[in-house]
């Protein structure tokens, strides 16, 4: 049973009662506290504190779900399909109009569905942004708001909602309205209703825009004089939410005919061509309709599970490219590609990485990084945002000053044992929150200390999880003992003895990765290295595991301890980690400890 706990004041009287205003009473808070609680129990039946309720509509225990504030400002309800491993809708809020989410279109822009919601921009305006409808629109003349030089065009069934100035009023006439707006420089247009009340909406910015057939309003926009009669009105151009673009093109003219067989035979010709063309296009337009439709509508549905919020973005290659100078700057490479620094436009310093390998398709794509982007834990390094341009695929991460363990630890840089100590914790941490608190069951399936990056204070932030299931192999199988894998993932020396047995792979494979970086942070030395240096003498599964253990038997604890610690050796401290590191990497997974245990064990020594 899942209890929430949530501050979206009016989100569903908004949505369910099509913008009615609600008052706190109304909806069972008080002025003094508008927080609410729902509960989402096994069984998919939602009941909050203010009398909203709903069944998934696969009612019933079993299906895991998911409740998801998705990018276009809806509430949606998904059930996971466990044989297809897709996310499926199973339930919406009733009477939901996309096109009333405010800011969908950005400043200037105009929602509308044709048929899915689209961003239009008024003519006269162009998009800011091809790939982002929420930058909105800008015009392409020099905006006068003085009543000498502006008059206004109209813009049927159009509204844009909020942002009235203080001189609105109703039971006004429309010249009344007009006049009140052309001599006010900071309105920038009216809306004037249909509805014979005669509400005059002067406007200080133009968001939130929406064009429908029910909405009895007229948006009139403030233009330079002489802006429409100097260019034939073409109509709006319209951006697909899913940034595709299209111009809608309407064009009327008055063909005239002359007397005389001559031309009445010319113009029999040209209009036997005109047809025959606008029939070929019309045939041809309606072929990659059909072709495209279904994948554009999964695409659209896949969208929404991007979770704009909390800084959390989708990114143009156009933008990343820049940030990182062309990807000038490499900071580190590993199994899934290569990682870049770059900067922002707000400045903020981040690590671009560029994927490699072959990926899955857009929607699984979208779908799967915005499970990652929505995990939040101190010792995970957090994703900002994502591209997603063809071929392009990109992951942008917080920056990391300090970089990852390996550069640390394998270097001459003092890394005492209270360090080392905090280290394994955190790393414990992460990991165990990835295992078994966050709501998504994420294994990571390639630890290591290139994977564990470092703050300004050393504290250590888990990264590239959740990575193996953006990828499938070259033939696009994706099961490997229902598991999600088609081959063994990770770095030689990390990983678990399951892999190379072709056993099913859980929790515990990351436990025994974990189990090898303790070893290290214990004995100074690199598990990878150790692959090709004592190959000949310990020819079995892991050869820093072999290393140690003999060495502890034959010579004991001391000698396997990296020498820089012997100035502040802690025999009771470091038995422990020894202790922790040889369970973790047993050969039984069932006799490794879980990651909350490792967490349990090491936070008993510190207390």
């Amino acid at each position: 049973m899942y209890y929430i706990s949530y501050t979206m004041a009016l989100y569903f009287q908004v949505f369910i009662g099509q913008r009615r205003t609600v008052t706190v009473f109304e909806s069972g808070r008080t002025p003094y506290n508008s927080s609410r609680l729902a509960i989402l129990d096994e069984a998919g039946q939602f009941i909050s504190s203010d009398n909203l309720m709903f069944n998934a509509s696969d009612y019933g225990v079993g299906p895991k779900r998911r409740l998801t504030m998705d990018y276009d400002g809806i509430l949606r309800l998904y059930s996971l399909n466990e044989s297809s491993g897709f996310w499926e809708l199973s339930w919406l809020p009733d009477g939901v109009d996309a096109c009333l989410v405010h800011g969908l279109c950005g400043e200037y822009g105009v929602c509308t569905y044709k048929p899915q919601p689209t961003c239009a921009c008024p003519h006269g305006f162009t998009r800011n942004d091809p790939s982002d409808g929420s930058k909105g629109c800008s015009p392409v003349f020099n905006l006068s708001h003085d009543s000498i030089n502006s008059e206004f065009m109209e813009l049927p069934n159009t509204d844009y909602y909020g942002y009235d100035l203080e001189t609105y009023s109703p039971k006004v006439s429309f010249q009344e309205c007009q006049k009140s707006c052309q001599n006010d420089t900071r309105c920038k247009g009216f809306g004037y209703t249909l509805d014979g009340l005669g509400h005059c909406f002067p406007k200080s910015l133009l968001l939130n825009g929406f064009s429908m057939p029910n909405t009895l309003q007229i948006m009139h926009m403030k233009i330079p004089k002489g802006f429409l009669s100097n260019e034939v009105l073409n109509g709006p151009v319209t951006y697909d939410l899913n940034c595709s673009a299209a111009q809608v093109v309407l064009q009327s003219s008055d063909v005239e005919v002359e007397k005389g067989n001559k031309n009445r035979y010319m113009d029999y010709l040209i209009g036997f061509v005109s047809s025959f063309a606008v029939i070929e296009a019309i045939c041809i337009g309606l072929t990659w309709w059909y072709i495209f439709r279904k994948q554009a509508k999964e695409e659209f549905v896949n969208m929404g599970y991007i979770a704009l919020a909390m800084g959390f973005k989708r990114f143009t290659y156009v933008e990343l490219k820049k940030a990182t100078n062309n990807f000038k700057q490499e900071i580190g490479k590993g199994g899934f590609g290569t990682v870049y620094k770059g900067v922002l436009d707000d400045e903020r310093v981040v690590a671009v990485k560029r994927l490699d390998g072959v990926l899955q398709g857009d929607a699984e794509f979208w779908a799967e990084v915005s499970v990652i982007g929505n995990i939040n834990h101190r010792n995970l390094v957090k994703l900002w945002g994502f591209c997603a341009d063809n071929q392009h695929k990109l992951l942008v991460y917080e920056y990391l000053e300090n970089g990852s363990l390996d550069k640390i630890l394998f270097s001459d840089v003092e890394l005492g044992l209270e360090q080392r100590y905090k280290i394994a914790v955190g790393t414990a941490k992460g990991l165990s929150y990835l295992h078994e608190e966050c709501l998504e069951w994420v294994l990571h399936c390639d630890v290591k200390p290139q994977n564990i990056l470092l703050d300004d204070q050393l504290e250590p932030k888990v990264a590239d999880f959740g990575m193996s299931k953006l990828f499938t192999d070259i033939h696009g199988i994706k099961d490997m003992q229902g598991m999600g894998f088609s081959k063994a993932r990770g770095t030689r020396g990390y990983m678990a003895p399951e892999w190379i047995m072709n056993l099913n792979i859980d929790s515990k494979a990351d436990v025994y990765s974990y189990g090898i970086i303790l070893l290290e942070l214990l004995s100074g030395k690199s598990a990878s290295i150790l692959i090709s240096a004592l190959a000949k003498e310990y020819n079995e599964c892991n050869q820093l595991v072999q290393f140690v253990t003999e060495k502890i038997k034959k010579e004991g604890l001391k000698q396997v301890i990296d020498p820089r610690l012997l100035p502040e050796f802690e025999l009771k401290k470091l038995e422990r980690l020894m202790k922790v590191a040889l369970l973790c990497v047993h050969e039984d997974r069932n006799a490794r400890p879980a990651m909350s245990k490792v967490v349990e064990i090491l936070l008993e020594n510190i207390e």
